[in-house]
């Protein structure tokens, strides 16, 4: 059930992809981490190796609009890597920024093993070196995420983006301890998700600046809704800390209040124009963001 409501999801963006003339797209105190050193963030990814040949090294977590990429499917629900291509290019030529894959909205959960890796091999292929990509990796158990970023950095990744374990509501202390263990673990740049409404827990904004010190753990997927902890947070954690808003009605505000930009839905179907509504925003430019986002308040 889940995977064929995806697919009705994937099938959007595909038409997306096919209608992009349409007139919603415009052209566009520190914890206890042996790893850690203060002052110091490794937020690019070292080149991995995979079958004796070497992946290029990764590229910076790039501001502005990165899309929480759909698994286009086939109508009989395998993935559609020859779609994929296709929605990765056109992501690319309508300047989205950076693509998460394998995420909650990629519906990593239903995925197989082989599946996820063709989705991260083709990814790579595709646009590698010019667009930042973000695997989903996190899980409910420490291990298991250990497991599934290392094989996303096998494959090339240039971040993982890690989300709060889910329905054993860890204390704050918890929370530390198991993303710290993580960033310990792997050699490659962590991207928190703060989802409460879906995971029962809420990382507060004081065990996050915690997190910030570990010299990879590099961003924050806020989707608590709340835009007051933008400023905050860009205050304390510095500006080499990205702060993404996960809500994209939350977006442009939380851009205007001290954010990097959005991991983004609804550059699914209208990459173009959550583009632009992220760089106005960065720009501090209010008004014009207000009027390249209209459009998608339809959406």
């Amino acid at each position: 059930e889940c995977r064929l409501s995806m697919l009705m999801f994937a099938h959007l963006a595909s038409a997306a992809f096919i209608a992009s003339r349409s007139a919603l797209l415009p052209t566009p105190a520190t914890h206890p981490s042996a790893a850690a050193t203060a002052g110091t963030r490794a937020c690019v990814a070292t080149a991995p190796r995979r079958g004796g040949e070497a992946v290029m090294a990764g590229m910076p977590l790039p501001a502005g609009s990165l899309v929480a990429l759909a698994t286009p499917m086939t109508s009989t629900g395998e993935v559609d890597i020859a779609t994929l291509r296709e929605l990765l290019r056109w992501h690319k030529a309508e300047g989205t920024d950076g693509v998460v894959i394998l995420g909650t909205t990629g519906e990593a959960s239903t995925l197989t093993s082989a599946e996820k890796e063709e989705v991260m091999a083709a990814t790579r292929e595709e646009v590698g070196g010019e667009m930042a990509i973000l695997v989903g990796t996190g899980t409910i158990s420490t291990e298991a995420t250990i497991a599934a970023t290392k094989q996303a950095k096998l494959f090339g990744a240039d971040a993982a983006l890690v989300v709060t374990p889910y329905y054993v509501k860890p204390s704050q202390a918890g929370l530390v301890a198991h993303f710290t263990r993580i960033a310990d673990a792997v050699e490659l740049p962590i991207v928190l998700y703060n989802v409460p409404g879906r995971t029962g827990v809420d990382m507060s904004v004081e065990t996050t600046v915690s997190l910030s010190r570990h010299p990879r753990i590099c961003g924050l997927k806020d989707a608590t809704g709340d835009n007051t902890r933008a400023a905050p947070m860009r205050a304390v954690c510095g500006d080499d800390f990205r702060l993404y808003s996960g809500e994209d009605a939350a977006a442009r505000e939380y851009v205007l209040q001290g954010g990097d930009g959005v991991i983004s839905v609804t550059a699914n179907v209208a990459p173009a124009a959550v583009a632009a509504v992220m760089a106005s925003g960065r720009a501090g430019d209010a008004a014009a963001a207000l009027a390249a986002g209209g459009p998608l308040m339809a959406l």
